[in-house]
């Protein structure tokens, strides 16, 4: 093994890999000048409540800028080494206490509606009088404008300026998020509105590298790969070599104020056809080779910042790795996703389990006929006057779903599951839009439900998220901007015949995508 992959796998190996610890450990990462000061920090006790406070205030008041450096550094750190507890109590004071001047608004708002909107015969040929008229006008739109600016701004602006400060916010944002998860407040719903849309501006795609991600890369970039990976963990150190090697490609999106760690990072596998399972995708060995592939399939993409939520760089990112490969490979003309479906099993076992409470006669029947008495037939373990649906919901809640281990259970459940999660999938909504949340991000991008795939991931994950169900989401160079404004603008979602014919059938019919 060289030195590199020793250092990738207990670099890997030290850090903590599940979800929790890798927002704890995000949330404990110190500003990047103060690495050293943090750590030593977080093995002490926890600084005075009070001094960070006045540390905040100190950044958000002060204007010498000789002193504002060592008042952020000391506002971070302290932050940082606060517990969850008074994070959370002091986030709470700065949505409150530096909230903008409503008092203020108010009196400019009156002032306002009290002005007379000038007549357009009260003027000149040049007009002048109409501009003496507007000048009270233009001056109090503009002292509403600073007024309606909260008090909080003034930090974030500062901390966005100072080196590793937009990460620590990134940081603080995932706090806030933690505070909503908890608990419905409105001034903290309002302070994360605010947070989010600067760091919408400030990680506009003009502002972003897109980084090819290679086994060259320096270890301390491909751990972060290793340990940020959410989809398809990476396994070992052969499954990273081959997930950047031949026939594979890694694109990251990399901000100047964080070098060395992709936001948010996109896999790509180069094939010959629309992959059907993840089996062939991971475990694909040999590699098609890549003069031969004419498809770009993206298998996995994640995000390594938990405070980033709902800054959607992942459109940005899939676009442009489109219009890169494209250019780059000309042979390759298809564009499409192997993309897990998270919502579908639990939707599907709401439904059943509201009609087990619910009674025969209130509920909806979601089997066809046809499909309960095969579903009956082929469970003999089922007693006297159960429904088919009783059945369904045993199976899917099964011990280690031992439904994947009859192969007739299976044959019989594969147009049942296809047909509901094609039905989840197009006509089951939330506010207009797709309730499957990875759903409603390719839709939102341009892409087309394209294929369903019977026993596509048969991991525990899987089998517990989608009953083993893939989807293929299709991006089309000719239609994904039409895709993407019909979505956006009447909630349409654009789906293959094959897959209307799920929904329209409970017979398999197989897609001619590729």
């Amino acid at each position: 093994m060289n030195k590199k992959g020793l250092a990738i796998l207990l670099r890997s190996k030290m850090r903590p890999l599940s979800p929790v610890s890798k927002v704890n450990q995000l949330q404990h990462a110190p500003l990047e000048r103060n690495v050293s000061a943090t750590q030593n920090v977080s093995i002490k006790t926890e600084r005075d409540f009070g001094q960070v406070r006045e540390s905040m205030h100190s950044v958000i008041s002060m204007n010498k800028k000789e002193i504002l450096d060592t008042a952020l550094n000391e506002f971070s750190e302290g932050y940082y080494s606060l517990s969850k507890e008074n994070r959370h109590k002091l986030l709470l004071i700065l949505a409150r206490e530096y909230d903008l001047n409503r008092s203020k608004v108010r009196d400019l708002m009156k002032q306002y509606v009290g002005l007379e909107i000038p007549n357009g015969d009260e003027t000149d040929e040049h007009g002048r009088e109409m501009d003496g008229h507007l000048s009270a006008f233009y001056r109090i739109e503009r002292n509403l404008r600073h007024a309606l600016k909260p008090m909080y701004e003034v930090l974030f602006e500062r901390l966005n300026t100072h080196p590793g400060g937009l990460k620590f916010l990134a940081s603080v944002r995932a706090d806030i998020l933690s505070i909503i998860a908890d608990e419905n407040v409105a001034s903290i719903r309002a302070l994360d509105s605010y947070l989010k849309e600067k760091l919408i501006t400030w990680l506009s795609p003009a502002n972003l590298e897109l980084h090819q991600i290679t086994w060259d890369d320096p270890a301390s970039l491909l751990e972060k790969i290793v340990a940020y990976e959410a989809v398809h963990p990476i396994s070992n150190l052969i499954d990273l070599k081959r997930r950047l090697g031949l026939g594979r490609r890694c694109f990251g999106y990399i901000h100047p104020s964080i070098p060395g760690e992709p936001l948010i990072f996109i896999e790509v596998a180069l094939m010959k056809n629309i992959a059907c399972t993840i089996q062939e995708v991971l475990w694909h060995d040999p590699p098609t080779p890549e003069c031969e592939a004419t498809t770009a399939l993206f298998y996995s993409i994640s995000s390594t910042q938990p405070g980033l939520a709902g800054v959607n760089l992942g459109k940005f990112l899939i676009k442009r790795v489109i219009y890169l490969v494209k250019k780059d490979m000309p042979n390759i003309h298809n564009f499409a996703t192997l993309s897990p479906i998270p919502g579908f099993m639990q939707w599907l076992l709401s439904k059943l389990a509201s009609s087990e409470r619910s009674g025969p006669i209130f509920c909806e029947n979601i089997l066809k006929p046809e499909e309960e008495r095969a579903l009956l037939d082929a469970y003999k373990d089922s007693a006297t006057g159960e429904s088919g649906m009783e059945v369904l919901l045993q199976l899917l809640t099964s011990t280690n779903h031992e439904w994947t281990r009859s192969d007739r259970l299976i044959t019989v459940l594969e147009p049942i599951l296809l047909r509901l999660c094609a039905r989840y999938l197009v006509l089951e909504k939330k506010r207009g839009k797709a309730l499957d949340s990875v759903a409603n991000f390719h839709l939102q991008n341009g892409a087309m439900i394209g294929r369903l795939n019977w026993m596509a991931d048969r991991s525990e994950k899987g089998l517990s998220q989608s009953g083993g169900i893939m989807v293929n989401y299709i991006y089309s160079l000719e239609h994904i901007e039409d895709y993407a404004q019909a979505y956006f603008s009447t909630g349409h979602i654009q789906a293959s015949p094959d897959v209307h014919h799920h929904i329209q059938s409970p017979e398999r019919n197989e897609d001619p995508i590729n």
